[in-house]
């Protein structure tokens, strides 16, 4: 074609509209910038003299059969429709073609379904050596631009995420009233009310009972992953004794230790005082560091619950006055430490910190979801303390965290 507008049809690809081609050629033309008219699916409609000329360079002759979003800007046709029906009519994209860079800037254009592409650096400056260098002006856009596509997929994720969270709360409410009645019926059977058992049958029932007490455990799990996620987590402080906070914990845990032969061994120092933590969440965060252990502690281990006093030198803390660091020799404790330690197969220690996020399991032979010490952590980071883990691989594990007494 003799002008620098060209179609990609034989007759003008602007019939219909209310002004004239001749007028709309002219205007593209005198755009110093590549422009290209493209329908929905990609197909090439018209292109400037500048836009032919680019495109020519890169080896694109026959723009009849050329995808426009495929072979050039590296995107699908299916995601450029995707984000026009979501409500975008401007759209950025950078990336690179080749050896050459680009940002396209795409408009909708309603009326007539078609999308207008301007590519705001088709010309790269080189230097002598024939490297292709980007202006600042180009690495400020394509900074830009990459920070909003950032922002939007980042937004795109908690929204993703916030959606789990919901799922996961309302699965879990609507399986916990009924794993309640059927927890209820295994103790009325077994409590011999509705007639005596046999061994055979109490075995089973037994086993039964077992199971839904892990599923019970798994969907108050959930609950309390839903209530750390959206935030509600209140805590409740008042002043408690932990060694009964402990005790308490660690006698309904005594049976499912018996049934799987393992000793579990309660350590509570006596000199430890009462001072102000939620009673229930240190239960639980304690509660799932047992059941961790349970899980990895083979037939024949042993388990061990400790509790003691401890000073804990944080930077943040006042330094004691002269006179008072004279009258005592060593710190006065202002924290208490837990630890649960067990004698299995122990953790490699590329995973001590991976461990404690959410839904992370390093065993995949062990059961559970993986976030007994995700939760946990989250607990004792509410309190301001602080939990982590000492383990070699086939030595054993010991889980611990720091309560200050100091809560406020």
């Amino acid at each position: 074609m003799g002008s620098g507008l060209t179609t990609t049809a034989g007759k003008s690809v602007l019939s219909g509209i209310n002004f004239p081609a001749d007028n709309v050629r002219a205007l593209l033309d005198t755009m110093d910038r590549a422009v290209v008219v493209a329908s929905r699916d990609g197909q090439v409609l018209m292109v400037n003299g500048r836009a032919k000329r680019c495109l020519e360079e890169q080896g694109k002759h026959n723009l009849t059969t050329l995808n426009i979003f495929e072979e050039v800007l590296n995107v699908r046709p299916q995601e450029i429709s995707k984000r026009i029906e979501s409500g975008e009519n401007d759209i950025e994209i950078a990336g690179r073609n080749g050896s050459k860079s680009f940002q396209a800037r795409l408009r909708w254009i309603p009326e007539s379904d078609w999308i207008a592409i301007q590519f705001a650096n088709e010309v790269i400056q080189k230097e002598e050596n024939g490297s292709v260098q980007p202006t600042v002006q180009e690495l400020l856009q394509e900074r830009e631009i990459t920070y909003r596509n950032l922002l939007a997929a980042y937004l795109k994720l908690q929204e993703v995420n916030r959606q789990k969270t919901v799922f996961l709360a309302s699965a879990a409410h609507e399986l916990k009233t009924p794993l309640a009645v059927i927890k209820g019926y295994y103790d009325l059977l077994l409590s011999n009310s509705l007639g005596k058992l046999t061994d055979k049958q109490k075995d089973i029932l037994e086993e039964s009972k077992e199971s839904c007490e892990r599923l019970v455990r798994l969907v108050s799990m959930f609950l309390n992953y839903s209530a750390l996620e959206s935030g509600k987590l209140v805590l409740q402080l008042r002043e408690n004794d932990l060694r009964d906070c402990l005790e308490e914990m660690a006698g309904r845990w005594s049976e499912a230790f018996k049934r799987k032969g393992v000793k579990l061994d309660a350590q509570l120092d006596p000199s430890i005082p009462t001072f102000k933590f939620d009673y229930q969440k240190v239960q639980q965060a304690a509660a799932n560091l047992l059941d961790n252990a349970l899980k990895h502690t083979p037939t024949g281990g042993t388990v061990t619950l400790r509790a003691k006093p401890h000073f804990w030198e944080r930077r943040v803390a006042e330094i004691a006055p002269v006179e008072e660091r004279r009258r005592f020799r060593l710190p006065r404790p202002n924290s208490v430490e837990v630890s649960v330690t067990d004698s299995g197969s122990g953790i490699a220690p590329e995973h001590h910190q991976e461990i404690f996020e959410d839904f992370v399991r390093v065993d995949r032979n062990t059961s559970g979801m993986g976030l007994g010490l995700a939760i946990a952590k989250r607990l004792i980071q509410a309190h301001r303390g602080k939990i982590w883990v000492e383990s070699e691989y086939q030595r054993g594990s010991t889980f611990a965290f720091l309560l200050p007494m100091d809560q406020s």
